[in-house]
């Protein structure tokens, strides 16, 4: 029996989040049984319940549940799963689990072991490769490298032709820009390479290095490859990719901007010849680094041996589900279609939701999910696994879901994306600087001017990434949301015959206006402040005052916003709309809507975005305590992976001390000033955001010390 063979009708999908959703939900369109597999962090998550059946793997680490293979396996076939699926991330590019499954009798529902193996560690898939005659970039790939070994190789002290600089490390094991980094002086390689190895043996239990020349102004455009085991190959179009931080794509689009309709040929047959060069089954995607100056020139860089995380974009400009073709050719059919068939039609952008913070660093950030409404309409769609009341922890990568249009056009495509962004509401991460998910960034990349021309590169997002500021809440949007808040008072005066203690009740009086409206809230950019709502014939006048006089409103002023509201609508669901008319109002900003949220809060979205107005007890301090600045904190859930200095150590501002790593990402945290640091914390050790790592005492100078002797007192 070969692990192709072989029919089957019930898939075991062995992921979680979006992906494993969206690998159901066509699962069981083809009228097979779909099994899920759970950690104990996703007992109730929607996979689980999306699922014909769900198996539990075991505790909410990864290495005892989702990459476990002995569970995986004794799932399958308790479930009687005669396939099964990986996703990406996880077991998906492992080929021990392919191996183990075709020895259990199970069909892996992707390529074969030896693909996944050759194409797996870059150096290898480089050599493999070139036979074909794919080109490649010049660059240090020889198995077995020392870290003085690739330095000597790229300076050509080894007598080799050495490497251009600048030049980029990368893991021979892995993905997904872990462990890259790019070195523009040869006097930082050393300590990069020592911080790649770490990042490479951590994310892939295999510290390989190779070193390539980075690509001036490089694109990163990758192209979607099928292959049946006919020995069919075809490619359906290509995918832009370079709007990434730290390698980690951000927004992707197909068909690219970049390539005229013969390199996208061209491209496409040095994909499909990557694919022959391993014997390759199933879907997978060739990479490739492209000048943005020299189009034409394009070089591999690597083989994805699954399914990738942008892969909507190429389903909705070509019309192919992708995960069907992938059950399809794991059953040993032929592909249904050939290269003259794949037709690329419109434009597609997708856009990930992350749950990080852009205006603190990117850095990670949790909690539960709160309100949540994903955009509709025509030419959108939303791959997501999150719901309600969801915990969002550490444990696992900070994607939450992944909002993908489609486009008559690129300026359409790109303008439906902004729109269905701008009706996304997901609340419950929230922190001080901003709404805790990345959607109002991918905004504001739509809107960069180099995005809007088709003018990308790779380095381009993290060069504009330093200007960006969580926007400040428009005065409509305040005026909408203490709107949203009094109607909630007034209703609680009504039922309860008096208000809470942060309202002036319901603000009726017999014949005169309507007593004004206060309330203390913690507005979005300016901190606690006071609201005063007035209602003078009809026209509300808010007035807004900072508990903290030295808080700054932002550029949009709220101050003195007036006016009347057009119409009011409340849907089936308790989101109510309102149409705002006005000083102050234009029409981008006129229809604000208005949903209740945990704890007396209100979720106010619109056109320019969302915010949360969360009410405090008007006696409650203008803000809360902060950490003394000797105090170094996480800023974040996360691991401990790296203490760089011992306890009692003299260190200098701005050293590093402490590698916390949070949903596969790294963050160094550095003294803040002189002194001698106390550790709080050890390698390894699982901390808590807001959790002291170590305390830097401020070094006292010895001409401010005195040896006089304490008074006595009287």
């Amino acid at each position: 029996m070969t692990d192709f063979d072989t029919d089957f009708d019930t898939v075991l999908i062995a992921n979680r989040g979006e992906i494993a959703c969206r690998v159901i939900r066509t699962v069981q369109q083809m009228g097979l049984r779909a099994v899920a597999v759970y950690s104990d962090a996703d007992t109730a998550a929607p996979h689980v319940t999306l699922a014909d059946t769900a198996v539990r793997l075991g505790p909410a680490a990864a290495s005892a549940s989702y990459l476990n293979i002995e569970r995986v396996i004794a799932a399958a076939v308790a479930t009687g799963a005669g396939a099964i699926h990986p996703g990406y991330g996880f077991l998906s590019e492992n080929a021990t689990f392919a191996r183990a499954c075709a020895d259990a009798g199970i069909v892996f529902i992707g390529p074969p072991a030896d693909a996944i193996e050759g194409m797996g560690d870059k150096i290898t898939a480089r050599a493999t490769v070139e036979s074909r005659g794919v080109p490649t970039v010049p660059g240090i790939s020889r198995p077995g490298l020392t870290d003085a070994e690739l330095v000597a190789g790229v300076t050509g002290t080894d007598g080799g032709r050495g490497v251009e600089f600048p030049v980029l490390i990368k893991p021979s094991a892995g993905g997904g820009g872990k462990g890259m980094h790019v070195v523009t002086d040869v006097a930082d390689l050393p300590a990069a390479l020592v911080t790649a190895r770490r990042e490479a043996a951590s994310s892939f239990g295999d510290d390989t290095l190779f070193i390539e020349h980075f690509v001036d102004t490089p694109r990163h455009i990758e192209v979607q490859v099928m292959a049946d085991v006919h020995g069919n190959v075809i490619h359906l179009g290509e995918r832009e990719c370079s709007l990434q931080r730290r390698h980690q794509k951000v927004i992707e689009e197909a068909p690219s901007a970049l390539l005229d309709e013969a390199t996208r040929a061209r491209i496409g047959e040095a994909a499909c010849d990557a694919a022959r060069s391993c014997g390759y089954r199933g879907a997978g995607t060739v990479e490739f680094i492209v000048s943005a100056n020299r189009p034409d020139h394009f070089f591999f860089m690597e083989m994805n041996t699954r399914l990738q995380v942008e892969h909507p974009v190429t389903e909705l400009v070509t019309g192919v589900d992708l995960v069907e073709l992938q059950v399809r050719v794991a059953r040993g059919e032929k592909l249904p279609l050939t290269q003259d068939d794949v037709t690329l039609t419109g434009h597609a952008v997708e856009a990930r939701v992350y749950a990080e913070e852009p205006a603190t660093g990117f850095l990670p950030t949790g909690g539960t999910v709160g309100t949540l409404a994903w955009p509709t309409g025509p030419g959108v769609r939303v791959d997501t696994g999150i719901v309600a009341g969801q915990e969002i922890s550490s444990d696992y990568d900070p994607m939450l879901a992944k909002v993908i249009v489609h486009g008559t056009d690129r300026t359409h495509a790109l303008d439906r994306l902004d729109a269905a962004l701008a009706t996304t509401v997901l609340t419950g991460l929230e922190t001080p600087d901003g709404t805790g998910t990345n959607i109002g960034f991918c905004r504001y990349l739509l809107a960069d001017p180099l995005v809007r021309d088709g003018e990308l590169d790779t380095g381009l997002l993290d060069r504009i990434a330093g200007a960006y500021t969580a926007p400040a809440i428009p005065g409509p949007a305040l005026l909408a949301a203490v709107l949203a808040l009094q109607d909630a008072a007034a209703d609680t005066a009504r039922s309860t015959g008096h208000g809470r203690s942060w309202t002036a009740a319901d603000g009726w009086r017999a014949g005169a206006d309507p007593a004004p409206f206060l309330v203390r809230a913690a507005v979005p950019g300016a901190g606690p402040a006071d609201l005063v709502l007035t209602d003078v014939d009809g026209v509300r006048t808010l007035t807004v005052t900072p508990v903290d006089p030295d808080a700054e409103l932002g550029a949009d002023p709220v101050s003195g916003a007036v006016a009347g509201v057009l119409a009011t609508v409340t849907d089936p669901e308790g989101a109510t709309t309102r149409v705002l008319t006005g000083t102050g109002v234009d029409a981008p900003s006129a229809r604000w809507t208005t949903r209740a949220a945990a704890g007396g809060a209100v979720v106010v979205s619109g056109r320019p975005g969302t915010w949360v107005l969360r009410p405090l007890d008007l006696s409650a301090a203008a803000a809360d305590g902060v950490a003394g600045e000797d105090e170094i904190l996480s800023p974040m859930p996360g691991t401990v992976v790296a203490v760089a200095v011992n306890d009692g150590d003299l260190v200098t501002a701005g050293q590093p001390l402490v590698v916390l790593e949070a949903m596969k990402m790294e963050h160094s945290l550095t003294a803040p000033h002189d002194g001698i640091v106390r550790l709080s914390c050890s390698t390894g050790e699982k901390v808590g955001a807001g959790t002291v790592l170590a305390t830097v005492p401020a070094a006292v100078s010895t001409t401010d010390q005195t040896t006089d002797p304490a008074p006595v007192p009287a």
